[in-house]
């Protein structure tokens, strides 16, 4: 268990909102660069790490998460963000910032509203967030735009935000974007795993990186599989079944119903070894199944995942489900191959 939640602190250390996922999908391409698997990369950055030239099982999860990019510089010095996926801005509001520009510098910066000070401005409580009324500011002393340009910061550069990662005595794990990057970190430590026994199976583990703007698998995933299992946050609140120490089984969210057989033979494998698990629909959601299925692949597919609390926010998961994610993944790997 420790494995996977030094991974997965490892991988939240490295930047990697939607269209900036280079250094991350390099760090994992390394981990691996030394053992008898076949690697290879898509066009737009996504990685496959397969036990065979031909796999027929592919593992799926995406690496790219949340995040910004500079929309425009105003005249105060200040600096509008436009969102890379489904940011909460009430969510986001006061976490610190990072901003890359195109020479890979680095500035500090905080997301707040405008005008933000509660001494001044009787409307703090009650404005309504928008990307209109919020900006970033900037830790440099900064005027005017000029002066922020001045910098070498301009439209379009990236905008990390802090994760807060924390791991809790009582198992809990705290930080923004364990979606996904708790199911990749399960994933690296699957790979480790079946790669350190010997595995020679036809099984894959895909990498995705643009799955929060809705594309992720929509290419490369080899022709040959027949089964895609997904593996993302599960998700909890208000009507589903989700518990933050469990793993949820997908059985259908917005883009339609996962596979029948796929479900079904996840649900007795979990129930036949004791997994913690619940079956799930998911109102609000879309994974890279969908994307695949959409791009027209041909395959099977499945989806499960560790239950996340405040998705898209201040996640936090427990240890307990990251296991019984884990668990259910390589008992799933196994039970392909009979």
């Amino acid at each position: 268990m420790k494995n996977i939640v030094d991974t997965l602190e490892q991988i939240l250390k490295i930047h990697s909102p939607t269209g900036y996922t280079i250094e991350v999908i390099k760090y994992i391409e390394n981990l691996f660069n030394e053992k008898k698997l076949f690697i290879t990369k898509t066009n737009k950055g996504s990685l496959l790490v397969s036990f065979d030239k031909y796999p027929e099982l592919v593992i799926s999860g995406h690496i790219d998460t949340l995040g910004a990019m500079v929309k425009e510089i105003k005249g105060d010095g200040t600096i509008a963000i436009d969102k890379l996926g489904g940011l909460t801005l009430t969510s986001f509001e006061g976490e610190y910032v990072t901003i890359r520009n195109f020479k890979g510098e680095t500035y500090r910066g905080t997301f707040l509203l405008n005008n933000p000070a509660t001494h001044v401005n009787k409307e703090v409580s009650s404005a309504k967030r928008e990307l209109t009324n919020m900006s970033i500011r900037l830790d440099e002393l900064v005027r005017k735009a000029d002066d922020v340009k001045n910098l070498g910061i301009d439209v379009g550069d990236f905008i990390f935000y802090d994760t807060r990662f924390e791991y809790t005595k009582s198992g809990f794990v705290k930080s923004r974007f364990l979606d996904d990057k708790a199911c990749a970190a399960i994933m690296i430590e699957l790979i480790k795993e079946l790669s350190d026994s010997g595995y020679s199976k036809k099984v894959a583990f895909y990498f995705s990186n643009y799955e929060e703007v809705g594309h992720g698998a929509c290419v490369g995933i080899p022709d040959s599989a027949k089964e895609l299992l997904v593996l993302d946050m599960a998700v909890i609140g208000e009507g589903c079944a989700g518990k933050e120490d469990a793993c949820s089984i997908c059985v259908k969210d917005s883009s339609g119903p996962y596979d029948l057989t796929v479900t079904n033979r996840l649900r007795e494998l979990a129930i036949e070894n004791k997994i913690n698990f619940v079956t799930d629909i998911y109102p609000y959601y879309g994974s890279d199944g969908s994307a695949a299925l959409t791009a027209g692949y041909d395959v099977r597919v499945g989806l499960i995942g560790p239950g996340v609390s405040a998705s898209h926010g201040v996640e936090r998961t427990h240890e307990n489900a990251l296991d019984e994610t884990y668990k259910l993944t390589k008992l799933y790997i196994e039970d392909f191959f009979k």
